[in-house]
């Protein structure tokens, strides 16, 4: 039953509602019939409204079946009328139809009797139910498919960003200077010792020095033309994060990696002493745990309290997933969230670092960040022949 039904409506449809092939000749043999058969009926109102206005003036009665014959008149003209209008209606849809590359404006029907969906549904003995849409516009040249316009998720999809968590392992300050001086202690001698009434006062020794630290400068820019940035209100927030997150970036390799020449900075790890196993410790099997261990008693012994240390994320993770001799985990919690802490201290998880490389120290001592601004952002079309290209100049420094 459905096979047959849609296959004898869509025939009569398409007639309908289809433009006629380019060279048919019925559209100029119809209209002629159509002339003449408004000539006809005009002619026949005409007899009908002379009749009346003779009748009127002679003060005769207008018999019923002058009354019949004008109703027919009328009924006419009205036929003639619509055959008028639904030939038009073709005409104007034969031009709007152009050439034999031109797709037609078919009719709903027209299009399900002949969806693919349908026919396989047809093939297959129309069993079960189907389902799918038809759309109602075309892509044509005159149709509404130049009003169809891509959809725009409000969310621009960024790229990775690693974690930035270095400069929270120093001390933070302020400055408005373009160098720091500090001075920094080289020698300490105690002699301090239980004295005897009378007796001399042992001398201890202490020296310092003074160093000095420039501030540097780290800043980038980006151009972006103007109508991108009215046209993408998120671009504007997009290229102000990235361009900070470039800064926090940049700055936190110097200062776990900076080697001090040029314009970069003294790094923690670049100026930190090597492991050496402190003696006094036997230890058999040493794991990576171990190792962690006695660089922190390598610290202590140094006289400074270690309070974090900075790990490769593989590494952290086979610490993380070290298990017992009954399987179960020894640091980490899968059933929850487990902080970055071993031996009592926080671990900062960052690739810059290397994975076969580690470093534990006492950051908040050891080194502070002094910042003489915050970060400063300016936008101008005064760069080169910005103004000229209608191009924006985004510069970042801190």
């Amino acid at each position: 039953m459905t096979k047959v039904a849609a296959q004898a409506a869509a025939p009569m449809l398409a007639r309908e509602f289809g433009h006629k092939a380019a060279g048919d000749g019925n559209d100029a043999a119809t209209l002629e019939q159509v002339q003449k058969n408004l000539d006809q009926a005009l002619g026949h109102v005409k007899e009908v409204a002379v009749e009346f206005r003779a009748k009127s003036a002679e003060g005769t009665k207008i018999s019923e079946e002058a009354k019949e014959k004008a109703d027919k008149a009328l009924v006419e003209l009205e036929a003639i009328r619509g055959d008028m209008k639904e030939l038009s209606q073709k005409l104007a849809q034969g031009r709007r139809g152009g050439g034999d590359d031109t797709p037609e404006m078919k009719s709903l029907g027209y299009e399900v009797a002949r969806h693919a969906d349908v026919k396989s549904y047809a093939e297959g003995g129309c069993k079960g139910t189907i389902g799918f849409s038809v759309k109602a516009v075309t892509s044509a040249t005159g149709s509404a498919g130049g009003l169809i316009r891509p959809e725009r998720q409000p969310e621009i999809v960024g790229l990775q960003r690693p974690q930035l968590r270095v400069r929270d392992l120093l001390t933070p300050g302020q400055t408005e200077s373009n160098s720091i001086e500090y001075a920094y202690q080289t020698v300490r001698t105690n002699n301090a010792a239980p004295v005897a009434e009378g007796a001399q006062k042992p001398e201890s020794n202490y020296g310092w020095d003074v160093a000095n630290a420039p501030v540097r400068t780290i800043a980038h820019w980006v151009p972006a033309s103007r109508q991108a940035m009215d046209d993408v209100p998120q671009l504007e927030s997009l290229i102000d994060g990235e361009l900070r997150y470039g800064l926090d970036d940049a700055e936190d390799a110097q200062l776990l990696l900076g080697d001090g020449t040029g314009q970069n900075v003294l790094g923690l790890y670049t100026q930190a002493p090597a492991y050496v196993q402190p003696s006094g410790v036997a230890i058999t099997g040493e794991t990576r745990i171990d190792r962690l261990r006695l660089a922190i008693l390598m610290v202590e012994l140094a006289d400074y309290a270690p309070d974090g240390m900075v790990l490769h994320p593989t590494q952290w993770t086979n610490i993380e997933l070290t298990k017992d001799a009954a399987g179960g985990y020894v640091f980490a919690n899968p059933q929850g969230l487990a902080s970055n802490t071993l031996w009592g201290r926080p671990v900062v998880s960052t690739k810059r670092i290397g994975t076969g490389n580690f470093l534990v120290g006492a950051f908040k001592l050891a080194a502070q960040i002094f910042d003489r601004m915050d970060t400063e952002v300016r936008i101008s079309d005064q760069d080169r022949d910005n103004f000229i290209k209608n191009m924006l100049t985004a510069r970042y420094d801190v």
